[in-house]
This record gives C-alpha cells, structure tokens and sequence, in this order.
C-alpha cells in the first residue's frame, strides 16, 4: 500500500491498543504503543531510501528482504528495543506486541497489490502478488480516516475499529471474488490463455488485463464484467545475438527482467547508437506503456547509457539518457 495508508493503518492499531488495560492506564504508555504502531506500520518500506540510488537497485529490492518472514521480528525486536528507553510504562511485552502486529499488518496488505512482495522469503524469492487491491484504495484509506475521526470524537476503540476490520474483510473478499469472476470472463473470450493477470485500478470497477497465450499477448481493460482487448501483440522470444547479449550486462535492464512478467522487446540502430528497449505490457496508460527499459550502446556495444522507470514522453527519456553521456 503507499505511504498514506500505512500511516493510518498503524495510528488505528494504536488507537485499538488503548484496549488494553496496561495501555489505557498510562498515556505515557499509550503514546509509547501508538508510536510503536506507526514506525512499525511504515519501516518495512524504509527501503525506498534505495531510490535515491538508483532505480535499478530499488525496481530489484523494494518490498524484497524488508518485507521477509526474518523481518518480522527483527523488525519489532529492533523498534522496541528503541523505544522502551523512552517508553518504560508501556513495558518491552507490549511494545514488542503492537510492533510486531503493526509489521505484520503491513507485510500482509502488500501481497494483495500488483507489485507484491517476497513475504516467503527466504524459504522461496519468489513474489508474492493478488494484485485484486490498488496500491492507493480509496475505500481502505477513507474508511481508516472515518474510523479514526470517530474514536477522536469520542467513541470506544473496541467496537469501532473490530467493526472496521469486519467491513474490510468483506470488501477484500467482494475485490477478490470481482478478479475470479473477470478472470472467467478472460478465460472464455481467449481460451488458450497461459497466463492471466488481472491487476485493480485506482477506479474501483476498472481492472488492467494483460493475457498470455503460446503465440502472443493480448492487453486490455475490465470494466465490471465487460473486457475490451486494446492490443495484440506477437509474442517474440528475445534473441540471443551480440547486442543482446551486450545490453543484458546493464543492470537496469537485468532489474527490468527481474520484475516484469509480460513486456515485448526492440531493436533500433539510431545515428547515434542502438537502442534496446523492452516494454512492460502490464501498466498501460491512455494508449502509452510508461514502464520501461532502454540500454543505448555504441558501435562497439558498449554501454552509453541506460535507464529503467516510468517514461510517459520522449523527451523525458532522452533527458534520462544523454546525461549520461554527455
């Protein structure tokens, strides 16, 4: 989830902490736990520092080893340990406790958006994605503010925030029963179908859809039940040719690989290089895929510049690139 949702998720675990006796008896306590809800709810994401790096390192790690099974108790162990040096009243125990729901909580909604994250690890690195929850959900996010504004105004912690997470139980089902019943609908119109992905919008009834079959990919959108088909694309296996192999050595290109599923590929030989850049099909936008990898190489095929990230005009792209080089 972004920023903003995590934020209120974790301010609600502190407010429902206040049902605790040893958390309602003290507010120097009860400020302690709501502390620790928060920092916990967000230090899981504490790797989007690696943005400022580079891309690359953030497309291959975001979400990776700080959203892992280890990390939920390092994670805790580390943010309690901290806090109980200021916090005593609150007791390490509860600290420890809310820390470590606010951490799991967080690990836990992540799973159900499109980027996903590698929850199992390390037992697998495998990427865990439902993709049926938008990375910004207004009814998640406004029916946490709701929640909270009414604790504020005086009403108990208990019922209002157990009936909060009763209502979202049954929203996560209605999204997730919303994607199996599109993905039918998928199925029948392209049966040889190999690979569905069916990834919520910001739009609550707009759907991305981004189909695989043995010979091609298929990208469209989902509207309640109605599928509309934007592009057909041949699906082109990626030579294995010296230029290829050249741009594979960059590692914004390897990050790309790493993360997209479904993307096409091409080769342009330019005036003042040659281009390769690969496309992910995934993430399309008012006829226009923002997601991609370009690596330009001289005539030698060595590397003059790449980038990978989100793209929406040329121009920004070649601004991306010829710095590089300049």
């Amino acid at each position: 989830m972004d920023t903003g949702t995590h934020v209120v998720m974790g301010i609600a675990l502190g407010a429902l902490a206040t049902i605790d006796p040893v958390v309602a008896s003290s507010s120097h306590a009860a400020v302690g736990i709501m502390t620790a809800t928060i920092i916990g709810s967000q230090i899981p994401d504490i790797d989007t520092v690696l943005k400022l790096k580079n891309n690359a390192d953030y497309i291959r790690n975001h979400r990776g080893i700080t959203h892992s099974m280890p990390m939920l108790a390092i994670w805790p162990l580390l943010i309690s340990s901290i806090l109980y040096l200021f916090f005593p009243q609150a007791t390490f125990l509860h600290l420890l406790l809310w820390s470590f729901i606010a951490v799991g909580l967080h690990i836990f909604v992540d799973i159900f958006n499109a980027y996903g994250t590698q929850a199992i690890r390390p037992f697998k690195d495998t990427w865990v994605a439902f993709g049926f929850i938008n990375t910004f959900d207004w009814f998640i996010f406004g029916s946490h503010v709701v929640a909270i504004g009414i604790w504020l105004l005086g009403a108990p912690a208990g019922p209002t925030f157990f009936t909060l997470y009763g209502i979202l139980v049954f929203y996560y089902l209605a999204r997730f029963i919303t994607q199996r019943m599109i993905r039918r609908v998928v199925l029948n119109l392209i049966p040889d179908a190999e690979e569905v992905i069916i990834a919520s919008t910001i739009h609550f009834f707009q759907w991305r859809v981004a189909v695989t079959t043995k010979e091609h990919y298929y990208v469209g959108r989902a509207f309640k039940r109605n599928i509309s088909i934007y592009e057909k694309f041949d699906r082109l296996p990626v030579p294995d040719n010296a230029i290829i192999r050249a741009a594979k050595k960059d590692k914004n290109l390897a990050a790309f690989v790493s993360f997209s599923k479904v993307y096409n590929w091409r080769i342009e030989e330019k005036m003042d290089a040659t281009y390769v850049t690969f496309t992910d099909l995934r993430y399309r936008s008012n006829g226009h895929y923002p997601f991609v990898a370009v690596v330009r190489l001289d005539d030698d095929l060595n590397i003059l510049s790449s980038y990978t990230g989100w793209i929406f005009s040329t121009e920004k792209l070649q601004k991306k690139l010829i710095p590089a080089v300049v």
